[in-house]
């Protein structure tokens, strides 16, 4: 048994935050049945990589979901979405602010309809606030959470990091959130509508950058791969590539220091504590550096990793891909995608002692589950083939 199994989805929302905050519910066990308008479908679909036509980002996002398509601006596709409502837990979308209410879902309205329902919603700046009508996608999110201020080399330009974190730091954040209130729900069988913005998300994520300005009215620049509160933490050039070195503590970096032959730095007053190593980073990283340009990725692998240091190589994807730490924790699953044949999607990062770490389910192709879906809430197959050639489905 999966630990969300019982637990009841409705998924409108589209393209990523929301999709990847039940993505993650449906890989451990809710029951999540995407809802997508007819003959269109969601965004992601076009996203690439392409296969065969098919998208494999909506296959990463999607899998191990439901696919119903379904019109909410017909009186009927409406009326199908209150009967689906009625036994659900949840509703997740990430319409544009005031959607839900012209389409007669506001949560007062599906409070009527399920007292208990979680109405978990993702926008770019929230629901209230002079930007709550801006419409968003991750790249201004993280222009304007202040993400791409700090990201980037000191003397370019603010840099958006690879990708889509505020998209998928808001997803988890949702994900987290739905768990809360289905927690509170089991205990008092109130629900709630969940308010979770992707500019807030990027805000709450920035460690010590904002509250440097907030406690101490400092405004960092950006330092590259250099973490400004702890030094050394850092990218470093090796004689065939890059790596990174990172030592957290006073006691870490004497034992660095004992291990490349400068027992002499530690006893300098710039690099004695770590405050004052960040302060003079510029003069440290040089002496650190012409020691480890002189050894290769697998030379300072040997000699940091078997002494306790933090040291890590910069791989890319192929080397992800083959690490063989990477297939020891399953985090690439298989699929046999219809219309795409057997590809590979990252799998999940939380495992659970008990659940079989696996895909259960290929991402639904468009409308795959109408019939199921609309059987289980009353519908003959009559009814639904007049859905079918309404376009209401």
């Amino acid at each position: 048994m999966r630990p969300l199994e019982g637990v009841k989805i409705i998924d409108l929302s589209q393209a990523y935050a929301g999709p990847f905050a039940t993505q993650n519910l449906a890989d451990h066990g809710a029951e999540v049945i995407k809802i997508e308008r007819p003959g269109m479908g969601d965004q992601v679909r076009t996203w690439k990589p392409i296969k065969n036509g098919e998208s494999g980002f909506h296959v990463m996002l999607n899998r191990n979901k439901k696919g119903m398509t379904l019109d909410l601006k017909q009186e009927e596709g409406k009326q199908i979405l209150r009967k689906l409502l009625k036994d659900a837990d949840v509703i997740v979308e990430n319409y544009k602010l005031g959607v839900m209410e012209r389409l007669g879902f506001s949560y007062e309205e599906m409070k009527k309809i399920n007292p208990g329902i979680i109405y978990a919603n993702v926008t770019g700046f929230g629901i209230n606030g002079p930007l709550a009508k801006r419409p968003c996608y991750d790249i201004v999110a993280q222009a304007m959470g202040g993400m791409m201020d700090v990201t980037g080399p000191a003397d370019g330009d603010p840099t958006k990091i690879g990708p889509a974190v505020a998209d998928s730091y808001t997803g988890a954040m949702l994900c987290i959130g739905i768990l809360m209130a289905l927690y509170k729900r089991e205990r008092t069988g109130e629900g709630c509508h969940l308010d979770v913005a992707m500019v807030d998300t990027m805000m709450s994520v920035l460690d010590h950058f904002l509250i440097d300005y907030t406690i101490n009215g400092e405004i960092n620049s950006r330092s590259g791969n250099n973490d400004q509160a702890i030094a050394p933490f850092d990218s470093f050039k090796a004689k065939d590539g890059m790596c990174v070195i990172a030592c957290g503590t006073d006691a870490m970096f004497e034992k660095l220091c004992g291990l490349i032959g400068r027992e002499d730095l530690p006893k300098d007053e710039r690099f004695a504590t770590n405050v004052n190593r960040c302060i003079y980073y510029g003069a440290l990283k040089p002496e650190l550096e012409a020691w480890t340009k002189t050894k290769t990725e697998a030379e300072l692998e040997d000699i940091l990793v078997n002494n306790g240091i933090p040291f890590g190589n910069i791989q890319n994807m192929e080397q992800l891909a083959n690490n063989p730490q990477t297939k020891a924790r399953n985090m690439l699953w298989e699929v046999d995608q219809p219309g795409m044949g057997k590809v590979v999607v990252t799998g999940t990062p939380i495992k659970i002692s008990y659940e079989e770490d696996k895909l259960i389910k290929a991402a639904p192709t468009l409308g795959e589950d109408n019939t199921e879906i609309l059987k289980s809430i009353g519908y003959s197959d009559e009814e639904i083939s007049a859905l079918t050639e309404q376009g209401v489905i």
